[in-house]
């Protein structure tokens, strides 16, 4: 029965749950005597019946890479496509939850690689 209490108070915790919903624990207790009624089988079973966790939403962009053939998704973050957005640590993300600053670095090291083919053609 400790555990089943613990997984009721677990779940009355979990922000994923509606905190008003009833939670129910039942106790079924099962006597059984033996022929000299001497002695008796108890069983005990408990059922633990929780609050569900509630449901999400969201939106998921796609997209293909002609030169390699893949297709990506991702969960998508802002309003609006293109459109940066600052998560709940101060950090500036893309539209895709990538930094922004480790796009820009990226970017950078591909136009110097272009740079430099083109230097040297």
């Amino acid at each position: 029965m400790q555990s089943e209490m613990e997984k009721i108070f677990e779940n009355i915790h979990d922000p994923n749950t509606k905190a008003t919903e009833k939670r129910v624990l039942t106790a079924k207790f099962t006597l059984a005597p033996d022929d000299d009624r001497e002695f008796v089988q108890l069983d005990m079973d408990f059922t633990t019946k929780l609050a569900p966790v509630e449901g999400l939403s969201t939106r998921v962009l796609t997209e293909k890479d002609l030169a390699t053939n893949t297709i990506g998704a991702y969960e998508f973050m802002s309003n609006q496509r293109g459109q940066t957005y600052i998560d709940d640590d101060g950090d500036l993300k893309a539209d895709d939850g990538q930094p922004v600053d480790v796009i820009e670095k990226e970017m950078q090291k591909k136009n110097n690689v272009h740079q430099l083919k083109r230097g040297n053609e």
